[in-house]
């Protein structure tokens, strides 16, 4: 028997509640905000989580909308900042967060690494590398 919380399932209240932190977290990032960027991998988030082997075809198109939207320098900042912090809450497996540009087949101004240090370890030109 499943269990309820205020008569829905715990699978819907866990969805409810990761939108609703992420309405929270919601700050402008010029061209995309953080709470645009996360709602719109939430079909990534079985994949980054480990539910599943490989990312789905609306996930990565979501990588691709993002990658194009992180535009400059600031929004490629904000939008890792955004990314590392909403990784770090929804437990995100950094691995499968590494694999996911390269399995959608994107090459992303933007990193998926929950890992990186968004502050120091950031080089940006037409392409954001890491160190």
């Amino acid at each position: 028997m499943e269990k309820k919380f205020m008569g829905f399932s715990w699978s819907l209240v866990g969805v409810l509640m990761f939108i609703m932190i992420l309405i929270a977290k919601s700050k402008s990032v010029d061209a995309i905000t953080c709470q645009e960027a996360l709602l719109s991998l939430m079909p990534c988030r079985p994949f980054l989580t480990g539910g599943e082997s490989t990312p789905v075809a609306t996930c990565c198109s979501a990588v691709a909308n993002i990658n194009a939207a992180a535009s400059t320098t600031a929004i490629r900042k904000d939008l890792c900042r955004c990314l590392e912090a909403a990784s770090r809450s929804e437990g995100v497996d950094p691995d499968k967060a590494k694999q996911l540009p390269q399995l959608c087949g994107v090459t992303v101004a933007i990193s998926f690494d929950p890992t990186i240090n968004c502050d120091t370890q950031w080089k940006c030109g037409a392409v954001c590398h890491h160190e």
